[in-house]
């Protein structure tokens, strides 16, 4: 009797969290849906100011930006959606249309970057924004690693749809960024959602997949150095920052 009691007990635990249960059947998805509310909440903060009707018309590359952007949200839904509804054919062709989108968005990432450094330091006059880039090309340098990570595994799922997902949550730098209350601290929300991964796995798996052991902490490390050139900017870096931006 006692045994049956624990089955019964421990039925229920195993069918939220472990293989094949609700956790691992649709995390994925559920952070597709939670990358686009912070999106929308995180950009709501500035949309209208910044992009909607701002005081100075914008760069019309940040319109591009912005539409890339939240094509590859969307993009990330769709997929995550196919595979949860078990259309992996169709996943797997689409996926060559994220390869396109992402391989377009490291150099707009980029050039926007400057663009926009150059826009507040100029037409703001907010010369402190020099130094901010080094935060931008973080953000870009690690999605780009771990989007070129993703097509390199595309064909191991479990290595793949991780580096996706922290390749996405990388991004999100950008709409926390814009939250009051979060001022210098936003990559606490990027680290917080690739968190969520590792949470993820302990629950389903027991363990923690090998890419969250290596990416994670480095991840860290580069937010770290961007964080120290932005809040303690070294001679070296004023000049090259404030030399892009001129």
């Amino acid at each position: 009797m006692a045994s049956v009691s624990q089955a019964l007990v421990r039925q229920p635990s195993r069918h939220i969290t472990g293989r094949n249960g609700i956790i691992d059947k649709y995390f994925y998805f559920a952070m597709s849906l939670l990358v686009i509310a912070l999106v929308v909440y995180g950009f709501g903060h500035t949309a209208n100011e910044n992009l909607f009707h701002p005081d100075i018309p914008r760069p019309r590359i940040l319109w591009i930006h912005a539409a890339t952007f939240s094509t590859w949200t969307l993009f990330f839904l769709l997929q995550s959606a196919l595979v949860r509804t078990h259309n992996v054919r169709i996943h797997r062709t689409l996926g060559w249309f994220g390869v396109a989108l992402g391989a377009f968005m490291i150099p707009l990432g980029l050039t926007t970057a400057v663009i926009m450094t150059r826009f507040h330091v100029q037409q703001l006059h907010q010369p402190e924004q020099a130094v901010f880039q080094g935060v931008q090309w973080n953000d870009m340098l690690c999605f780009t690693t771990f989007f070129l990570l993703a097509i390199y595994w595309r064909r191991k799922p479990e290595l793949h749809r991780r580096s996706i997902f922290i390749a996405t949550a990388v991004l999100l730098a950008a709409a926390f960024g814009r939250v009051p209350f979060l001022l210098n601290t936003f990559y606490i929300g990027v680290d917080g959602v690739i968190l969520l991964g590792v949470l993820r796995d302990l629950l389903v798996n027991r363990r923690v997949h090998m890419i969250y052991r290596v990416a994670l902490p480095a991840v860290i490390l580069t937010q770290s150095t961007a964080m120290y050139l932005l809040l303690h900017p070294p001679a070296w870096w004023s000049r090259v920052a404030h030399a892009i931006a001129s």
